[in-house]
This record gives structure tokens, C-alpha cells and sequence, in this order.
């Protein structure tokens, strides 16, 4: 795929694609523009004996240090080299080639100062799939993700480390295997680097989009619980979503409709059936996943407008012979938008792990106790259950509030900083429990649908349920778990279960 880069902006799907491998790119007529007069505005502003913050100053608590003007290019390097102090596991490859993409797009807009040549090394990056190590940890979200964004400005220079054909080896020899040349940094450059909020938006921007296959998946699974438990598909009603239209619940509540229409067993209990009602986490669905669906599309405005803004500071209006301090570095937005997806994140594995409660329990399922006939002989589901609870459980405490956390830094210049960073960290983390914790119900809904034979289920269900029985048998007797819940997990992370409730963001 080509991705354009400039003022048109990067789309949703130009996010999906960069993650899942090199793309090509495209650099407009009007971004090339863009570059070359800020770069040349700098310069001119230099050139008139201005004082411009971070490029003849120093930086932070040191903006009053003015630089000489033969250590200018120096000071960029040095930038580079001393904000390079992130730590921890390195972030994963397709996010750091999501975080280059970013960057390139935000210095396209012409507001940063950088020049023609290292903007050209950074596309240079992307289009040979040159990927910096970038540690996790380092960053407080504000003035920007300084020290990631430092490290990916060290294989730039030169330096630092990269991933390049799959081998792990130093900045230099990256470049010229790839055949590139290591950016010579002038005046503001460095600044324009590190400055930005590419990172966490990056991170929250992969977890987003891998929520949606955990959604998707969740709603399948939500669906064949309710038939396996032979609960009632009148909450999905739409004249009981019509008085209360929120998009999320509304669309979900018909698509379980769909995925439940046809089922023999639904038509089994129409008549008769001594349930007046099923327990809230069969019923509330639409409303409960609707929400979540609401507070993801909400992420995905909030990181799409992040995504393609400029983050730098200062920035450069070379029209108007100007560089003006401001604070678009400060992650809030994307602060929110982590936590919000965190409150998702962690509500989708919470109602999932009471669906696998009730289908072990059999005052509310009616099937045999921890869908194993012989149960007391066999444990059945009885720990496969404590190890959702166990995930739900840590979920919990990961989905507290990051952006309420602040810090100062830089000798209290930097005094409210947004923790965006490690607040889009914690998702993946998040997102692995409660992947697990969906493929757990799938296992025990696909037991308990086993259990009404030989009444059917519906069309999509009975799909869902074959694809889970090519990878995993049904448990008549005991045996490990582990590896078959990784197994499914593994099977939801890929998509596996994605098509039977469709595209949601």
C-alpha cells in the first residue's frame, strides 16, 4: 500500500496498514513545500539575530542559556544524544514503524523547522522498514515523548540501535545496509525530533486497533453463551433500544439479533420456560458492550486528530517571520483517550469472565456443573473460570486513571506533564488479559452449546463454534488448559473471530 504524506492527513486505514507491515510512501508537492520553507524561515530568523527557544537557547529550566552560534548544529546533537535515557522492553516493531509514520506526517505540515535533507532520512526510515529501538519507558507525556523520540533520532544520526531484515544491530551500520546516510543536524532540528506526541499516540493507536478484533470477538462469544445457557434474545428487542439510542448499544443490540436469529435451541425454550429474566451479563450486553464500542470510536476521533497535528515546540510561522511558544506537546488528549479505552478494555474481559461464572454454575445455566459430566472426577472449568477472574481482576487495577498522575519535571518548568505514555503502555497489557479471557468463554460456550445437541444453534454461532473445533477439542475429561487458551487467544489476536460481527471502527 502507498501512503501519502501531507496535508490531506493519514487515515484509519493508514494506520492498520503501516502496523501490519512496510508500506510505501507518497511525499506531496505541498509537504516538500512545507518543509523547505520552515527550514528556510529558521534560518532567516537566525540570520536577524532572533532568540528562538530550543535552537540558540538550551532547553527547559536552560532556556535562558543562550548558544553561541558556532555550537549550534552541536547543540541539536547533543539534544539527541542526552534525552536518550529511555529504559525497559523496546516497544514493538510495528508500533515504532506506526510512530515514524507520525512523525514524518507532523513534520510535513511545515511548522518544525526541519530541513529537506534529515526529513528525506526519516522517509528514508520508513520506506526501508529501518526500525529504531525504542525502550517503553522514559516518558512522562510532556514536553512531548522526549526520550523515545530520542532514540529513534539516534539511528538517524547514526547511533543508537535498530531492527533492519529481521537482525538487531548499531545506528550506522542500519543506514548503510539500507543504503541511507546519517542526518547532519543544523539548527532546531534535534528539537523538531524529539518534540511531539507520536509515541503515545502510536501505542494507544495499536492497542485501539487491536481492541477491535477483542470486541468483535467478545460479541461472538457473548452471543454463543446466551444460547448455550438457553437465555432469552428479547433484550436485544430494537423497540428496547429505540428509547434509549446510544449508537454503540443500538448497533450491537442487532447485531446479536443476527447472530442469535435461527437458533433451535432459542425456538426449544420459547414456551415454558421458567427464566423470567437472564442475569445482567447476559442481558445488558447491547448496553454494557455498547458503551464500550461508544468510549473505542470516541478513542479513535481523539487519536485520528492527534495523529496528523503538530505537537512540536516552538513552532515555525515562516510566512510571518515567527516562532511561537506553546504547549501542543502536552498529552492530555491522548491521556483521556488511553484511559477511556482502558475503562473498555477492562469492562469487555468483566462482563465476559460473569458469563463464564454463570455457565459453570448451574443454578443459571442448567448444564452440568463446570461443563464436565462427570463432575467431582473432573474439575471441568472450575480453574479456567479463577484464571479469567484472576485477569479481570488485574485489569482493574491497570485501568486506573493515568492522566490524573502528574509529576513535575525540569526543575519544575515542566510541572504538569500528562503520563500518556505509560497510560497507552498499559493497554496492551490489558488487552492480552482480556483476549484471554474471551477465548476462555468461547472455550466454555462452544462446551455448553455441545451440551443442548442435538439441537442446533444459529448460522454464525455454529460457525464460530466449528472454528474453535478445528483448533480445540470439546473436554468430556480433565486435561491441561494452558496452552489451549493461549491457543485461542492466539486465534482471537489474528481475526480469527472477527467476521462474524463485523468491521467496528
Amino acid at each position: 500500500m502507498t501512503i501519502e504524506i501531507g496535508p490531506k492527513g493519514l487515515s484509519f486505514a493508514d494506520f492498520r496498514s503501516v502496523l501490519k507491515g512496510p508500506v510505501e510512501l507518497t511525499i506531496s508537492a505541498a509537504a516538500q513545500e512545507a518543509v523547505a520553507k520552515s527550514y528556510a524561515g529558521i534560518l532567516r530568523m537566525l540570520k536577524s539575530g532572533d532568540t528562538i527557544y530550543g535552537v540558540n537557547t538550551g532547553f527547559g529550566k536552560l532556556a535562558s542559556a543562550r548558544i553561541a552560534e558556532s555550537d549550534l548544529a552541536q547543540l541539536q546533537v547533543n539534544l539527541v544524544r542526552s534525552h536518550a535515557a529511555g529504559i525497559g522492553e523496546p516497544l514493538k516493531n510495528a508500533t515504532v514503524r506506526l510512530i515514524l509514520l507520525l512523525k514524518l506526517q507532523s513534520l510535513a505540515l511545515g511548522h518544525s523547522g526541519l530541513s529537506p535533507e534529515t526529513f528525506a532520512t526519516l522517509a528514508g526510515l520508513i520506506e526501508k522498514d529501518v526500525l529504531p529501538i525504542i525502550p517503553g519507558q522514559g516518558s512522562v507525556g510532556a514536553c512531548g515523548d522526549l526520550a523515545p523520540l530520542a532514540h529513534m533520532g539516534l539511528v538517524m544520526i547514526g547511533e543508537g540501535e535498530a531492527h533492519y531484515q529481521g537482525e538487531r544491530m548499531n545506528g550506522t551500520q542500519a543506514l548503510k545496509r539500507a543504503g541511507l546516510k546519517p542526518a547532519s543536524l543544523g539548527p532546531k532540528e534535534g528539537l523538531a525530533l524529539l518534540n511531539g506526541t507520536q509515541v503515545s499516540t502510536a501505542i494507544a493507536l495499536h492497542a485501539l486497533i487491536e481492541t477491535e478484533s477483542v470486541m468483535q470477538a467478545a460479541v461472538i462469544a457473548g452471543a454463543m453463551s446466551t444460547d448455550a445457557i438457553k437465555g432469552s434474545d428479547t433484550p436485544f428487542d430494537p423497540r428496547i433500544h429505540a428509547l434509549r439510542p446510544h449508537q454503540g448499544q443500538v448497533e450491537l443490540a442487532g447485531r446479536y439479533r443476527k447472530l442469535l436469529e435461527g437458533s433451535e435451541i432459542r425456538a426449544s425454550h420459547l414456551e415454558g420456560d421458567t427464566k423470567v429474566q437472564d442475569p445482567y451479563s447476559f442481558r445488558c450486553q447491547p448496553q454494557v458492550m455498547g458503551a464500550c464500542l461508544d468510549a473505542m470510536r470516541h478513542a479513535q476521533t481523539t487519536l485520528t486528530i492527534e495523529a496528523n497535528a503538530v505537537s512540536d515546540n516552538p513552532l515555525v510561522f515562516a510566512d510571518d517571520d515567527v516562532v511561537l511558544s506553546g504547549g501542543n506537546f502536552h498529552a492530555e488528549p491522548v491521556a483521556f483517550a488511553a484511559d477511556h479505552l482502558a475503562l473498555a478494555i477492562a469492562e469487555i474481559g468483566a462482563i465476559s469472565e460473569r458469563r463464564i461464572a454463570e455457565l459453570t454454575d448451574t443454578s443459571i445455566s442448567e448444564l452440568p456443573a463446570f461443563l464436565v459430566r462427570e463432575s467431582g472426577l473432573n474439575s471441568g472449568y472450575m480453574i479456567a473460570h479463577v484464571t479469567a477472574a484472576a485477569l479481570a481482576s488485574e485489569n482493574k487495577m491497570l485501568s486506573h486513571p493515568a492522566s490524573v498522575d502528574s509529576l513535575p519535571t525540569s526543575a519544575n518548568q515542566e510541572d504538569h506533564v500528562s503520563m500518556a505514555t505509560h497510560g497507552a503502555l498499559r493497554l496492551h497489557r490489558m488487552i492480552a488479559n482480556t483476549r484471554a479471557i474471551i477465548a476462555i468463554e468461547l472455550m466454555a460456550g462452544a462446551e455448553g452449546i455441545d451440551f443442548r445437541r442435538p439441537l442446533t444453534s444459529s448460522a454464525p454461532i455454529e460457525a464460530a463454534h466449528k472454528k474453535l473445533r478445528d483448533h480445540i477439542a470439546p473436554r468430556p475429561v480433565d486435561r491441561v488448559f494452558g496452552p489451549e487458551i493461549e491457543l485461542v487467544s492466539s486465534l482471537v489476536q489474528r481475526g480469527e473471530f472477527s467476521t462474524f460481527t463485523g468491521d467496528l471502527l
